[in-house]
């Protein structure tokens, strides 16, 4: 039971987490303060990283389950749980629905409107998985997905979006999609060989780089905006500052001639770009504004 456990953290790459979790954090306290002037008590804490664990850990397994006869014929994907026979298909799906159930007692524990939207957020889930098959912009809409992480996290305390949080689920979305584009590029010529849509198939691996990059150049933007729609202060702009020179740093390790680094740029400058702006952000909200 221990060894499928650990197979199954390590297809879902529960690791990744990171990328997503803290921007779920970073919208319940921007929510609770922006809107209600209070800091998330811990139970709302811990119950939207309930339902992030959930979602997530539903995602990448459908994703898997979706996705293994493709994984099967590319050669940097056949190792991985499903196709290797390391679990059966029957294994996975009972783990997607053990996780979805997570998301669901999670979310009858939050504001109301959660509940009400949650059937979205399955839909866009279960949807980016096919959305390789038919059109380039699966990355765009991977970072839709994910986005809906702060946005989950302020209507799970609020009830109710406004501009700042709209503001920060575009931000977001963008970050993820740029960062997939570039994680994409490693499949390039598997994806262009056997009909598989993604931005670099489409555009090469020249004219993918620089998509993302113009992601990126929107995303820096939109993380500066917020500073001014909020009440966050010096230490949230500080935060900024470095996580878009991560940004920067990410692009110069890439190169269309030399993709050797794509996965130092994908997980280490990402997770850590996500965690140092939401500790940012805490420390603005939690110990500047002395609650």
């Amino acid at each position: 039971m221990f060894r499928k456990l650990r197979i199954i953290l390590e297809m879902i790459k529960f690791e990744h987490t990171i990328f997503a979790l803290p921007f779920a954090y970073m919208g319940a306290l921007l929510g609770a303060v922006v809107l209600e002037k209070r800091m998330p008590t811990w139970s709302e804490i811990g119950w939207i990283t309930l339902a992030m664990f959930g979602a997530r850990s539903a995602a990448m397994g459908l994703n898997r389950l979706i996705d293994k006869a493709i994984d099967l014929k590319n050669p940097r994907t056949a190792q991985r749980a499903l196709p290797a026979g390391l679990l059966k298909s029957a294994e996975v799906l009972a783990f997607i629905i053990i996780s979805f159930a997570l998301l669901f007692i999670a979310s009858a524990n939050l504001s109301p409107i959660t509940m009400k939207l949650m059937p979205i957020a399955v839909f866009m889930l279960v949807l980016y998985s096919y959305t390789k098959r038919f059109t380039w912009l699966c990355h765009v809409v991977l970072g839709l997905t994910i986005g809906l992480s702060p946005l989950g996290g302020w209507l799970a305390i609020t009830g109710t979006a406004s501009l700042p949080v709209w503001l920060l689920y575009v931000t977001v979305a963008l970050w993820i999609a740029g960062f997939d584009i570039i994680y994409a590029t490693q499949d390039y010529e598997y994806d262009r060989d056997n009909g598989v849509h993604s931005i670099p198939a489409r555009f090469g691996i020249a004219g993918a780089i620089w998509i993302s990059r113009s992601f990126h150049v929107v995303t820096a933007a939109g993380f500066l905006l917020l500073f001014w729609l909020t009440d966050l202060s010096w230490a949230y702009l500080a935060g900024t500052v470095i996580s878009v020179a991560l940004l920067f740093y990410q692009h110069w390790l890439v190169r269309p001639n030399d993709l050797s680094r794509v996965p130092t740029a994908f997980f280490g400058m990402n997770g850590t770009l996500s965690v140092v702006l939401f500790i940012f952000t805490i420390f603005d909200l939690a110990v500047l504004h002395q609650w």
